[in-house]
């Protein structure tokens, strides 16, 4: 009898996982499309290879609606910024698979992420490298994140509460850092703890209004290249007041 409740309850959890994978399944390709249709076009910043095939892929294999709950399927895949609330938003895909494609990284990574907010941008970068640290100041976004982040099974990713204009000592130096929010400088903090040779890849320019996404490249101890790609609009970098 045991046996037999115990069958039961594997196919019902079996049940319930099949049916989560095959939710949103039309839009994530049409998603999918969009973004491999804007490589395309914008081959001319992207350079003749596009998109990498690594970062495509791990777009594909992550399910966007987990991070945004409580909307439709068709609003999770649209190429736009969604609100998670608290006055943050996850980037629309085309852009999060640009700044992870801009930010060149490799299986045996540690990356660094500024803004967390609900864990997608962080959920992608899980499966491209070896760790992932990742800051957040609003600690609701935070704890959230991180639950689902563990639900998921992405054990290589820790969250932390700050301010991240600081960054992240303590689990640096980084081969690479996303900024997932604007601010009209480039945080000095961030360039000591990025490693020679990484990258930053970050929104500069001013709040509500549009802003550069950049790449600061470290060519050696105190030197970095900049450069700006494309225009974007990204939520304010947020301060700690202390």
């Amino acid at each position: 009898m045991m046996k037999k409740l115990l069958l039961l309850s594997l196919i019902a959890v079996a049940s319930e996982a099949t049916a989560e994978d095959a939710t949103c399944v039309r839009e994530h390709t049409i998603m999918m499309e969009t973004i491999k249709a804007y490589a395309q076009s914008g081959a001319d910043f992207l350079g003749p290879q596009g998109i990498s095939k690594s970062v495509l892929d791990a777009i594909g294999q992550t399910q966007r609606h987990r991070f945004v709950p409580g909307v439709s399927c068709s609003v999770a895949y649209a190429d736009r910024p969604v609100s998670i609330g608290q006055g943050q938003t996850i980037s629309q895909p085309v852009i999060v698979a640009l700044m992870t494609h801009f930010a060149n990284v490799r299986f045996d990574y540690t990356v660094l992420e500024v803004g967390t907010g609900s864990g997608y941008q962080a959920a992608i970068l899980a499966r491209l490298v070896q760790k992932v640290c990742t800051v957040e100041i609003i600690p609701l976004l935070a704890e959230a994140a991180s639950k689902l982040l563990r639900n998921l099974g992405h054990d290589n990713v820790s969250v932390k509460v700050g301010d991240g204009y600081r960054g992240w000592p303590e689990c640096g130096p980084f081969d690479a850092i996303i900024v997932t929010a604007a601010l009209e400088h480039i945080p000095g903090p961030l360039i000591e703890q990025l490693k020679v040779g990484g990258r930053l890849v970050m929104p500069i320019g001013p709040a509500y209004a549009t802003q550069q996404l950049t790449i600061v490249e470290k060519v050696a101890a105190g030197e970095t290249k900049t450069r700006s790609v494309m225009l974007v609009r990204f939520v304010p970098f947020t301060r700690s007041p202390d």
